[in-house]
């Protein structure tokens, strides 16, 4: 069982950056970064491999978060820039046992969640 704990939400003003931590408790392949907005479901971000090199992105954030990853930390970082009063949600780290993904059944852990605000 891997545990997943992320910091680094917080409230933000529109045009501002906030940089989001995850910390896994052991060895995770594919990890990623969902969002859920009140009364919505919740939507794929970004996703990262294991080695790093495949990512992938939702269009909405293309251009303005980046996903990273030190697997010697286990930890994954998401980069957000430019942020806009639509990206306020509940961020979660997920993190499965396959070399990629990008859908919820991906991911067989998940942490606890971290808001972001950002205010227009």
């Amino acid at each position: 069982q891997v545990q997943l704990v992320e910091d680094g939400g917080g409230l933000v003003q529109a045009g501002g950056s906030l940089r989001l931590s995850c910390a896994a408790s052991g060895r995770t392949y594919a990890m990623a970064w969902f969002r859920q907005a009140p009364g919505k479901e919740r939507d794929f971000v970004t996703a990262i491999s294991w080695s790093g090199i495949r990512t992938a992105y939702a269009d909405s954030v293309k251009g303005r978060f980046t996903i990273s990853r030190d697997n010697a930390k286990n930890t994954v970082y998401l980069q957000m820039i430019s942020l806009k009063p639509e990206d306020t949600a509940v961020y979660y780290c997920a993190a499965g046992n396959t070399e990629m993904g990008t859908a919820l059944s991906d991911f067989a852990y998940w942490g606890q969640g971290t808001q972001v605000t950002v205010s227009s």
